[in-house]
């Protein structure tokens, strides 16, 4: 039955992400806006709900390990699989935006800030409000910095644009991808748990999966639209929410204990694709030769995770 559940979410889920691009797009074009800047806020928020709706649950039950493997696992899979599959699907891949220039430090900081809050081995409640303190930053600086407006391809009939219409198929799609994510998560876990395996690896392995299918059928969906500034722009965005609001509310809900030591590969992980997506927006990197180097990436990380277990 979990299967079933497994494939019918998934469906729902592609539906609600369809939704939420030719929205967003309808919203880009209204005011002008770039693509980038609706990835980073709009879209990356609304993909990153089903990691802040896990990781709180989990939060809230006491399942620390599983909260933050999530968020661990759903920033590792963004890059080196949903970034991975942009480089691969994309034809031509010209960003209009200068990512390095513009958004590696916003890449960076949050995983070293991350990193340094559990040295002591706990995220505390303040440390949850100096993350959420950090994502306003980032929304602040995104709006004061979209100078470089871009003109979009008029898919959409701006005439005929509605306001009311809009609004409701972009919580329409919203609701379709958390409500989708979350029966893939529960789906999923509930067939991991039945080989037994432990709640870090489920969370940063299953449940990261689960809900990092927003991003990845989102950004596909922008990317074969030939729109990737918005996909990176989620990419970065989704990461940023996760490292900081879904961080951040989850440490609000209950302090997060962490032992550093015995998930220091995975830290590790997620500390060298941050980087590399830093080099390669350095050095524009932008092709399929690139993509193949995050899915070896993504390779050798669950290779050693199935191995673990």
């Amino acid at each position: 039955m979990d299967f079933v559940i497994f494939v019918i979410s998934m469906g729902v889920l592609i539906w609600g992400a369809d939704t939420i691009i030719r929205q967003s797009e309808a919203i880009a074009l209204k005011f002008n806006i770039s693509e980038f800047v609706i990835g980073a806020t709009l879209i990356a928020l609304g993909t990153s709900l089903p990691e802040m709706a896990a990781s709180v649950v989990a939060s809230i039950d006491h399942k620390a390990d599983m909260a933050v493997a999530n968020i661990i696992g759903s920033n590792i899979l963004n890059i080196s699989l949903v970034l991975g599959a942009v480089f691969m699907i994309a034809k031509n891949i010209n960003p209009n935006r200068n990512f390095f220039l513009k958004d590696s430090t916003w890449a960076i900081v949050p995983v070293f800030v991350f990193l340094l809050m559990i040295i002591d081995g706990v995220i505390s409640r303040f440390d949850g409000v100096l993350l959420l303190l950090l994502m306003g930053a980032y929304i602040l600086f995104l709006v004061t910095d979209d100078s470089s407006s871009i003109e979009l391809e008029d898919e959409v009939d701006m005439q005929h644009f509605s306001w009311f219409k809009t609004i409701i198929l972009l919580m329409v799609g919203l609701v379709l991808v958390v409500v989708g994510a979350n029966f893939t998560v529960e789906s999923a876990s509930n067939i991991a748990r039945s080989f037994g395996v432990s709640e870090w690896i489920i969370g940063i392995v299953m449940i990261s999966f689960g809900t990092s299918l927003p991003e990845l059928v989102v950004s596909i969906s922008a990317a074969l639209k030939n729109k990737v500034d918005m996909a990176i722009g989620n990419i970065i965005g989704s990461n940023m929410a996760n490292t900081t609001i879904v961080l951040g509310t989850s440490a609000l809900a209950n302090p997060l204990g962490i032992d550093s030591k015995a998930y220091m590969f995975d830290l590790a992980t997620l500390l060298f694709v941050t980087l590399l997506l830093v080099f390669m927006t350095a050095n524009k990197l932008y092709n399929k030769s690139a993509g193949i180097s995050l899915f070896i990436i993504l390779a050798l990380f669950l290779n050693h995770t199935i191995s673990s277990i």
